[in-house]
């Protein structure tokens, strides 16, 4: 693949494996501080008109005859709810997007949100880790598209990549999440905020900013690099998969969990390293080592203001066939207890099914208000579930929020055999691969997205499954695919990602 001529950016920091930490602990903030945002404050309203979007990627889609080179979809809401008419469709070969789609990309294979320029408008920000630089292959990059009144355009579109160390295999862009971690400005912390964006290549975590002076749609590097400490719980290689924000220490600024699983002599373990935001990037805080990955959610678990980290464990020494986890925030400056406060599985009592190995029982997560109770509840996919004896059907639960945490209490599963649900289960649909709750018309009850990357030989599926004062239901429920927002349809893996 040719490389893409553009102005190069620089990472505003690296957190790469090995070596000694720099993190120093969070610092007292002049600023005010916020509550919880995990699950309230969606950040995919692209051209805003108060509703959230839906961003999904199809990686293994073929663009112009290139396999693989792979598109992702917007879907607009309003107060009808999510459109399947007012889409655009994104992917290297639309006209303004840097590079040009080619086999093996896989543009799409992860997608996040933010304000990144602080105009009232979200922005998309596309990973494509197959990308490959300056003849290195996949050395990775990604691309951020603007938000405005229209949505989303390839015209309004910026390359990202790891300038200074470009490397083989690297992957940049294989998980991405935008929040505000740090102000762009640390001396004026207050002034012009907006998000900045983290993204993961396997063993390297980097962020990205615009600065409050910077042009608009202009990202702006920052010099500094700092050197984090090693996550593997058993020291041996680590890979980074997924990332969640949310504010876990009662601070100003967002909060960042980073998972994935070890590497090298004992490969597969999961561990999530959490890391505190602060004014400035080189001040981000140490939040701990903690058990379990490689999938992890943000939210108010226990209605108490301040945000709680959720973490599927579905690695090597997992239970058997996974495990949920809630570490709650302290409500203090202190962050996270280290000490799970509740341990959830398919043999936690209240909790339908049966926990069997390769289910992959919390291999997906996230979090929104089913009910409209005003607590957060928690879906759960797992993709390996066997529903009867077809093997790795998928499924997906919910377990609903409480005072106290989560509760199952009124917990609901579904699968493609579920009463109203479109469809059959089928031997590797994997239903539930991916998972977001979501609030399309606003009236605070989310609804829940839930893909079959694997449906009719990878083709990829998505259901809607609709929310009610009693929490999700099968009726009225509905899928579709990319042909329906007239998109490639073989092999795409459509949902295969899902901004959270």
């Amino acid at each position: 693949m040719r490389h893409i001529n553009r102005a190069a950016l620089t990472a505003a920091a690296v957190f790469a494996l090995g070596g000694g930490a720099v993190i120093a602990a969070p610092a007292a903030q002049a600023v005010t501080p916020f509550p919880s945002i995990g699950w309230q404050q969606h950040n995919c309203d692209f051209d805003g008109n108060g509703f959230d979007d839906v961003l999904i990627g199809a990686p293994g889609a073929t663009v112009s005859g290139a396999r693989s080179a792979g598109y992702v979809s917007v879907q607009y809401s309003s107060s009808s709810g999510l459109s399947t008419t007012k889409k655009s469709v994104l992917h290297q070969n639309t006209s303004g997007v840097p590079g040009a789609a080619e086999a093996g990309d896989g543009f799409g294979s992860a997608v996040a949100s933010g304000d990144l320029n602080n105009d009232g408008y979200d922005d998309a920000i596309v990973g494509i880790p197959g990308e490959d630089l300056a003849g290195l292959s996949d050395a990775g990059g990604a691309v951020v598209f603007w938000g405005s009144p229209s949505g989303l355009h390839g015209s309004d579109s910026t390359w990202l990549e790891d300038t200074d160390h470009l490397r083989a295999g690297a992957k940049f862009g294989l998980a991405i999440e935008a929040a505000r971690y740090f102000a762009p400005d640390p001396a004026n912390p207050d002034a012009d905020p907006r998000d900045s964006i983290a993204v993961v290549e396997n063993d390297t975590l980097l962020f990205f900013t615009s600065a409050p002076t910077a042009a608009a749609r202009q990202l702006k590097a920052v010099d500094t690099r700092v050197r984090a400490r090693d996550v593997s719980p058993l020291d041996t290689g680590f890979a980074f998969r997924s990332l969640s924000h949310g504010n876990y220490n009662e601070d100003s600024w967002a909060d960042l969990a980073i998972s994935g699983v070890t590497t090298g002599d004992q490969p597969g373990v999961g561990a999530t390293q959490v890391l505190y935001g602060a004014p400035g990037v080189e001040a981000l805080g140490d939040g701990g080592v903690f058990e379990g990955g490689p999938a992890v959610v943000s939210s108010d678990f226990n209605h108490d203001g301040q945000d709680d980290l959720a973490i599927g464990d579905t690695g090597v020494g997992s239970a058997v066939g996974g495990s949920v986890s809630v570490h709650l925030g302290k409500g203090d400056l202190s962050g996270l207890d280290p000490t799970a406060a509740q341990t959830w599985t398919q043999d936690s009592p209240g909790v339908p099914g049966t926990a069997e190995a390769g289910d992959r029982w919390g291999a997906e997560l996230s979090s929104g208000d089913t009910d409209g109770d005003g607590r957060p509840d928690l879906a759960i996919g797992a993709p390996g579930e066997d529903v009867g004896s077809v093997s790795d059907a998928g499924a997906v639960w919910t377990l609903r929020g409480a005072p106290g945490g989560l509760t199952a209490s009124g917990v609901r599963s579904f699968d493609q055999n579920s009463s109203g649900v479109p469809g059959a289960a089928e031997a590797s649909d994997r239903w539930g691969g991916q998972v977001r709750l979501f609030d399309a018309n606003h009236d605070g009850r989310f609804g829940l997205l839930a893909a079959a990357p694997g449906e009719n030989t990878d083709d990829g599926f998505v259901w809607v499954i609709p929310a009610s004062s009693s929490g999700l239901t099968a009726k009225d429920s509905w899928t579709y695919d990319g042909a329906r927002l007239g998109a490639p349809t073989a092999n795409a893996r459509f949902g295969a990602a899902i901004d959270e």
